[in-house]
């Protein structure tokens, strides 16, 4: 047996030079051809009909935009991606795109399980970037560190006048050859620090108005709450927020005496008082908001978070759809008949700017039935 197993491994090895020799001749004969013949170096390919699916950007200013489709056309990879001849629409250079800043970066996976503040920005750190830069995969970015006063936003009256706009081109290249991609335009929407947004007019930044009034200036709109079995406390009423009828409205607010990173959930009654939070008695506070450091108090409750809110577009047990995070207000009380009857209230929201910020629900004509019958 012992001699059968040596004879097998001294074919072996004869085989692998055999290979070995097969391969350096194969490969010698390659060569020889190729001097021989005067064959030209392999180069990569690059399509004549590389292009953007989209060519108009409407990002917002001062969040994270990915922005592309990129066409390849079955191109090779890897490509250069550069952004050139940036220009208005009269010919002005544009130069507001790429001032550089420092911007947060992540450099580990955020998975919405960290324990602290300190562990998520262990996970990203802050690098000089241009506001707005095209990728290796041709994806366009505008960075959440662009702000109003760095890039000006479209025009207030809405209008795409030429003269107003931003084009630009894109030169492609690969060992191929080099492509250009002609006039391509950003368009990009002023700073809405959260969502939802509909509060305000997203040309103007000012109070957008009621949307079944609006030439009245005396009327406004509102953001408005989701509302499951919430009752009146006079009227015996099921609530709503909608465009018809508001019984109850949001606000997104800053507010002082926080830590700059820090989130505040109040609510207000009718005569605009605050409300205990212990009376939403099944509210899981805890499990609500990624934040820490949790205080509660007779008036609101409050968190030391990390901005943007969610952090990364993945579900998470606090944003579950991924893109907003989610505040709901539970409670429960007896009803008719002794039957518990559970309600709630709440928001799917984001919060784009760091900052304090206070997400306040105003019960604006009639106070939750909170009481048992």
């Amino acid at each position: 047996m012992i001699h059968k197993d040596m004879k097998d491994k001294h074919h072996l090895r004869v085989m692998a030079k055999c290979i070995g020799l097969f391969a350096l001749a194969a490969m010698s004969t390659l060569a020889g051809c190729k001097k021989l013949y005067d064959l030209p170096e392999e180069r990569d390919y690059i399509s004549n009909n590389v292009n953007f699916s989209n060519k108009i950007f409407e990002p917002i200013i001062g969040r994270t935009s990915m922005m592309g489709g990129f066409n390849a056309d079955n191109s090779t990879f890897p490509m250069t991606f550069e952004i050139t001849n940036a220009r208005w629409g009269d010919g002005r250079p544009v130069t507001d795109l790429f001032r550089t800043v420092p911007t947060y970066v992540w450099v580990g996976e955020y998975t919405g399980l960290e324990k602290s503040l300190a562990e998520i920005e262990s996970k990203r750190k802050i690098e000089q970037r241009p506001l707005f830069e095209i990728r290796r995969s041709g994806e366009f970015v505008l960075w959440p560190s662009a702000t109003n006063e760095f890039i000006q936003p479209r025009a207030e009256d809405s209008t795409n006048l030429v003269q107003n706009t931003r084009f630009f081109d894109v030169k492609v290249r690969n060992t191929g050859g080099e492509r250009l991609i002609r006039d391509l335009q950003i368009r990009p929407f002023r700073e809405r620090p959260y969502e939802p947004s509909n509060d305000f007019n997203a040309y103007t930044g000012k109070p957008a108005p009621d949307p079944k009034f609006p030439l009245d200036p005396k009327l406004r709109d509102y953001i408005r709450p989701f509302l499951n079995s919430v009752v009146g406390a006079t009227t015996n009423q099921f609530l709503v927020s909608n465009n018809d009828k508001k019984d109850v409205i949001v606000y997104i607010r800053p507010f002082s005496g926080g830590t700059g990173n820090s989130l505040r959930i109040k609510v207000l009654n009718k005569d605009s008082v605050a409300m205990n939070p212990s009376l939403f008695n099944e509210t899981q506070w805890d499990k609500m908001i990624h934040g820490f450091n949790m205080q509660k108090t007779a008036e609101h409750v409050q968190w030391d978070v990390a901005y943007p809110i969610p952090l990364v577009e993945i579900k998470t047990p606090y944003a579950p759809e991924g893109s907003r995070a989610r505040a709901e207000l539970k409670y429960s009380r007896v009803g008719f008949g002794g039957l518990r009857v559970t309600a709630s209230f709440g928001l799917d929201f984001a919060i784009y700017k760091k900052g304090d910020w206070e997400i306040v629900f105003f019960f604006k004509g009639e106070n939750p039935k909170l009481i048992n019958e």
